[in-house]
């Protein structure tokens, strides 16, 4: 195992002390493993908190900052955070307007989560959970009861963070998260494994010629194992799962997400291979992101996310957001 660590028992809370001294507009809470904006709660604004396990990044602690997330809590690697974390984030980011907690569908998130909400409301805080569950590949996983939460993670919490900005209420914030989710659907693809610090070696293996279809951001086995292909047809094998699930159609908002040890020259390549497919479908890539947002260690490998916009969540995509991985308008 080559990593750029000092143990794996410290990995997460050095980094975390990295975050701090890179971006001062951060309040991070080294000890107790939570990332909020600097400047502490705004008073009637509802509060966005999300978190995972680490080796996700820039996933969640980047995208805490204006127009996206209020906090974030970090757990070990690809290990769900603990309800502590969780309740102290939402009590730091607490306005008086409620909560929103933004949880990807894998069980412990899910129970922690839920453990942290009930928590908060015992101190008066309103808390309300949206799950997402936007990834076809499988029904089921190793780390999930029904389908995983992926990247309409990162769709989620700026579309509902931009909503939140402009004062609506908790009510129309997690209406809004939810119908996002509902409206957005992903499928990844590894050509490698990648090395959890602590395990010290591989997840899985892959030959040579192998890929896996359908993986999910631990590195959890997909629907299929297939010999390798061109990015053309891994691209639209991608792209007609999540077609059959959901038509791809109307104006899109397209994510292609590296997994962590892909080069941008071949996520670009993707893109390319992204937009033909659809525009051949006469449908149009309206908003795109392309890049590393929802990583899975040094997996080589993409994630392809794909919302169905409304005139709606199109302004509000294009409202400003400035955090460390996600900045325009401001």
């Amino acid at each position: 195992m080559k990593k750029l660590i000092n143990s794996p028992d410290t990995i997460v809370t050095d980094a975390l002390a990295g975050i701090a001294a890179a971006h001062p507009g951060l309040a991070v809470d080294i000890e107790n493993k939570v990332i909020t904006r600097a400047r502490g709660p705004q008073a009637g604004k509802v509060g966005l908190v999300s978190g995972g396990g680490s080796g996700h990044e820039p996933l969640h602690g980047g995208f805490v900052g204006y127009g996206m997330l209020d906090a974030a809590c970090p757990g070990e690697v690809f290990t769900s955070p603990v309800p502590d974390q969780m309740l102290a984030a939402t009590k730091a980011v607490n306005g008086d307007a409620g909560v929103l907690h933004i949880v990807k569908n894998y069980t412990g998130d899910v129970l922690n989560f839920q453990m942290a909400a009930e928590l908060a409301e015992d101190e008066g805080i309103e808390v309300v959970p949206v799950v997402i569950n936007d990834d076809v590949a499988v029904q089921d996983s190793l780390y999930t009861a029904g389908r995983r939460g992926v990247g309409a993670t990162v769709f989620v919490e700026k579309l509902a963070g931009a909503l939140a900005e402009e004062g609506a209420g908790l009510d129309k914030v997690a209406g809004l998260a939810r119908e996002v989710n509902e409206r957005s659907r992903s499928f990844g693809v590894a050509l490698t494994s990648c090395t959890v610090p602590a395990a010290g070696k591989p997840t899985f293996e892959l030959g040579d010629a192998e890929i896996e279809f359908g993986i999910g951001i631990h590195g959890e086995p997909g629907r299929e194992r297939a010999t390798l292909a061109t990015a053309r047809e891994i691209t639209a094998a991608a792209l007609d799962a999540i077609d059959a699930d959901m038509p791809l159609t109307g104006d899109l908002l397209v994510m292609v997400n590296g997994m962590g040890g892909t080069p941008l020259i071949e996520l670009y390549l993707v893109f390319n291979e992204v937009h033909r497919y659809l525009t051949g479908k006469g449908a149009r890539v309206a908003r795109n992101l392309v890049g590393k947002y929802v990583t899975s260690l040094e997996m080589q490998g993409l994630s392809v996310t794909v919302c169905r916009l409304t005139a709606t969540l199109t302004e509000l995509w294009d409202a400003p957001v400035d955090t460390p991985a996600l900045r325009w308008g401001r």
